[in-house]
């Protein structure tokens, strides 16, 4: 089984795994809270040591998925919640992140959420130990697929063939999701991947190729951003030891070597057959020659475009995705054109993931049945309708404030308000902006409004930037998580819509008891 994996192979381990579970309890990142595991799922969580090693069964050999690190060793655990969510756990070494100051960058990692990542859901530090949380992928890593694989992949009836690796099809897929997967980190100001290679790729349990959130930062304050053989490293980390955005290029070359072969060839023996035209003596035997010339062609055009020894010669994310995305859509010259719209688990031959009830099934509040419908103008009266009553207490100010700032954002949002009402999102969107911006109060109220602006608006990654930061400010309020699962819905994440929705109507359901939260 795969994980949010490092670089080396994974070790197999025995798949006793039912009594591995974990009370999971409240924990705070920045004095935020996070309640439950759908919280840590859409947001980012500072988890106990003692957490993780419940979960990781007291961090058993047994659940070791993966190991690797010379100078900064690190070990891959697999781990399962209380409510039965595999969580993958990274444990590094004190040497790592000997200073926790240094350990800040999982934060900003754990802002990153997209279907082709794996992401990040929180982290540890704790006295020594450094650890870091993601989704479990239990489907193995590409170089699982392509350079270990004695199994059956493809167990389609059409075909008639057994132990093979990934047909044509299921490698364009992995290619274009990866290169959505990198456009999308860039997007959001992290452009740099350490060590991108066919281990960094796992698959979900739909089967879908994802690229590992781990790869976003270092496995060590000094440690290399690069662990694979030199043969395979950009020639400008061997110069001057630094990662840039065309180094991921090149390493996303060497990617698209290893779905064209089949093999981990060094880039320099595959340039040699590229500068040939040799496309034949590179593609992967194992094919038989079940692919298509054209798209074939395509992929080893771009792979020699991405191996360019002059970084400034290699093509962006965004050019990655234009290229390839054709690809997806262009079956007609394939052998087996049928297999474009197969999903991911058929031509990985792995059973169909059982789909979580969408809604459970008790009676519903008026805001989770029209969360539960995606109804937003329903959602859009509710809040209208709840006001600010939500946010009592939430500001103390000082008279000073009061005198020289209160006026103008207060304008600000009474604008925002009247926007709101009045269906005018964009302009809602603009006023509620304005208040926050000052940043001397603060709204779990106006972040929940913005957020169903905008996605009024289409843009739901903003909305669920904002429903988070409502969870911030409160983390019990059960709106804040109402808005998260309508986001991540939004975003096509719908089995962890479906737990965020399930942790609103628990947390409602414990404020109706008379406990905390709403």
């Amino acid at each position: 089984m795969g994980c949010c994996a490092s670089t080396e192979q994974p070790l197999h381990r025995t798949e006793n795994k039912d009594h591995r579970q974990q009370h999971r309890r409240p924990s705070s990142v920045n004095g935020a809270s996070a309640v439950g595991s759908s919280a840590t799922e859409a947001g980012f969580s500072e988890f106990l040591l003692s957490e993780l090693k419940s979960a990781t069964n007291n961090f058993s050999s047994d659940n070791i998925v993966s190991e690797s690190g010379e100078k900064a060793p690190n070990v891959v655990y697999e781990g399962r919640l209380q409510n039965r969510r595999w969580i993958a756990v990274k444990k590094f070494t004190k040497m790592a992140w000997p200073d926790p100051k240094q350990f800040a960058v999982p934060k900003e990692v754990g802002k990153l959420k997209h279907k082709r990542l794996a992401n990040l859901i929180g982290y540890c530090c704790d006295g020594d130990e450094r650890l870091l949380v993601a989704e479990f992928m239990p489907n193995e890593t590409l170089a699982k697929h392509l350079f270990h694989c004695t199994s059956v992949l493809l167990n389609y009836p059409i075909m008639g063939r057994e132990n093979q690796t990934p047909e044509w099809a299921m490698r364009l897929r992995v290619a274009l999701y990866i290169a959505e997967a990198l456009d999308y980190c860039t997007s959001e100001g992290r452009p740099l991947y350490h060590d991108l290679n066919a281990y960094r790729v796992l698959f979900d349990e739909n089967g879908d190729p994802r690229l590992s959130c781990f790869g976003l930062m270092k496995n060590s304050r000094d440690g290399k951003s690069y662990s694979t053989n030199l043969a395979y490293t950009p020639p400008e980390y061997l110069r001057n030891g630094r990662v840039t955005q065309e180094s991921v290029a090149f390493s996303f070359g060497t990617v698209l070597l290893d779905l064209l072969s089949g093999k981990h060839i060094p880039p320099s023996h595959a340039l040699d057959m590229i500068r040939g035209k040799n496309i034949l003596l590179l593609m992967d035997s194992h094919l038989e020659g079940n692919f298509s010339t054209e798209e074939a062609t395509v992929v080893f055009d771009l792979a020699s475009q991405c191996l360019q020894y002059e970084p400034r010669e290699r093509p962006k994310t965004k050019d990655l995705v234009s290229t390839l995305t054709p690809l997806q859509n262009k079956s007609d010259a394939s052998p087996y054109p049928f297999l474009f719209g197969v999903p991911s688990y058929v031509m990985l031959g792995i059973p169909k993931r059982e789909e979580a009830p969408s809604t459970p099934p008790r009676p519903l509040s008026p805001m989770a049945d029209a969360c539960s419908r995606m109804d937003l103008t329903a959602i859009h009266q509710f809040l209208v309708m709840q006001h600010y009553k939500d946010d009592e207490g939430t500001n103390e100010l000082s008279f000073q404030e009061w005198t020289q700032q209160m006026r103008d954002m207060l304008d600000a949002r009474k604008r925002g308000d009247l926007a709101f009402r009045e269906k005018d999102f964009k302009t809602a969107v603009d006023c509620y902006s304005q208040f926050i911006d000052v940043g001397t109060m603060i709204s779990q109220t106006v972040h929940a409004r913005r957020s169903l602006s905008y996605l009024m608006c289409d843009q739901p990654d903003a909305a669920l930037r904002d429903a988070m930061q409502a969870q911030c400010i409160s983390p019990d309020w059960s709106t804040a998580f109402y808005m998260q699962a309508v986001a991540l819905s939004k975003l096509d994440m719908h089995k962890d819509a479906a737990d965020m929705l399930n942790e609103a109507i628990i947390l409602e359901e414990k404020k109706q008891r008379g406990g905390k939260g709403s």
